[in-house]
């Protein structure tokens, strides 16, 4: 159970947080400050979905790990602090105050700082993630070289 819960919930949190990302990327070069308002204030919801889906990717992936700590598991490992960290100190509380910035219609200079801000540690953590991922598509196999073909052809002149 643990080896399917693991690539569903890092994929899921993968997605929401590329969806977070994007949303406020394409709303902020594209969109009216009101459609801005309704993205910034939707995103805090979302964290009902992303923060269980990280706990059962960060769980499930210890738990998966074992004792090994060498090679791709311990390249996921140490990456993990960063992500977390950059998350619960630097995402969550700008999303937060963005959110509250947003609702009141205030856009100014502190509220594009911290979506700047949040916009450059949310690339930060999609990398990272992504990295993880692939790593974890290595460790089972998903991309290794394909085997040459079983015919031998010779090209036709």
């Amino acid at each position: 159970m643990t080896k399917i819960i693991h690539p569903v919930a890092g994929a899921v949190a993968l997605t929401i947080i590329a969806t977070f990302w994007l949303s406020t990327a394409l709303t902020e070069l594209f969109a009216s400050h009101q459609s801005i308002a309704m993205v910034k204030t939707a995103i805090p919801w979302g964290f009902l979905l992303l923060v269980p889906a990280l706990a059962m990717t960060g769980g499930s992936g210890f738990f998966l790990a074992k004792e090994r700590r060498a090679g791709l598991i311990g390249a996921k490992i140490k990456r993990m602090p960063f992500i977390a960290g950059n998350g619960i100190l630097v995402l969550i509380p700008a999303a937060l105050f963005l959110a509250s910035k947003a609702k009141a219609a205030e856009f100014d200079t502190t509220f594009y700082a911290v979506q700047a801000l949040e916009l450059f540690a949310g690339a930060t953590n999609i990398v990272l993630l992504g990295l993880n991922m692939r790593d974890g598509f290595k460790m089972k196999g998903r991309f290794r070289a394909r085997r040459a073909a079983r015919f031998n052809t010779k090209p036709i002149l």
